[in-house]
């Protein structure tokens, strides 16, 4: 949860104040048309799930929970130019501004242009053990990864982006890109074998 200081900050920005809960189309409506009803419904619906999707790139709390906080601000200034389509096309929208807030602070802080070559011959490690734990748990040992390797691995594996992608994003070259998320893949299959979970072979 975001500590009720960092909510506090953001609320009193606020024109007003609902318990109200708003659908999702009239949030984006309302936010569309400047209504701080509308801001701190957004605001309250997604503030804690975008405040986890932060700290997987940034495991820092304070750090993670100045992301969200830019976020939001940038997602209401460019509001009027989203176009709503269907149920979650907004929470979509805001998740993207997220994730780009996330490594712009990344880049700010960590030198991506690394240089690794993939060995093609190496087994892709298995970490499907992953799907049967809880967000939480995943969350933890994601965490534990270093920057470069978390920062692929978040974005390939679990945002979707594929290595182009990537690489234009992180400013590393494609081969990087995978060697980055096979080294975060075998750490990640150890971490899960200390821990006692099981995979395949």
């Amino acid at each position: 949860m975001i500590r009720s200081r960092q909510r506090n900050r953001l609320l009193q920005h606020f024109r007003t104040r609902t318990s109200k809960l708003l659908e999702e189309k009239e949030i984006v409506r309302g936010c569309q048309q400047g209504s701080g009803k509308a801001q701190e419904a957004a605001y309250r619906r997604y503030a804690d799930r975008l405040f986890r999707l932060s700290l997987r790139y940034i495991p820092m709390e304070a750090e993670a929970e100045d992301v969200v906080m830019r976020a939001f601000v940038k997602a209401f200034k460019k509001v009027n130019g989203f176009n709503y389509q269907r149920a979650g096309s907004f929470e979509a929208w805001l998740r993207k501004i997220v994730v780009n807030e996330a490594l712009m602070t990344l880049r700010s802080h960590h030198n991506f242009n690394m240089t690794e070559a993939l060995d093609e011959s190496m087994d892709e490690p298995d970490i499907s053990s992953l799907s049967s734990m809880d967000a939480t748990d995943i969350l933890q040992f994601i965490s534990q990864l270093p920057t470069g390797y978390r920062t692929v691995f978040n974005l390939f594996a679990i945002e979707g982006f594929d290595h182009a992608e990537i690489a234009e994003q992180l400013n590393i070259s494609e081969v990087t890109s995978r060697s980055q998320l096979f080294k975060a893949k075998t750490l990640l299959k150890k971490m899960l074998s200390r821990e006692g979970y099981h995979y395949g072979t």
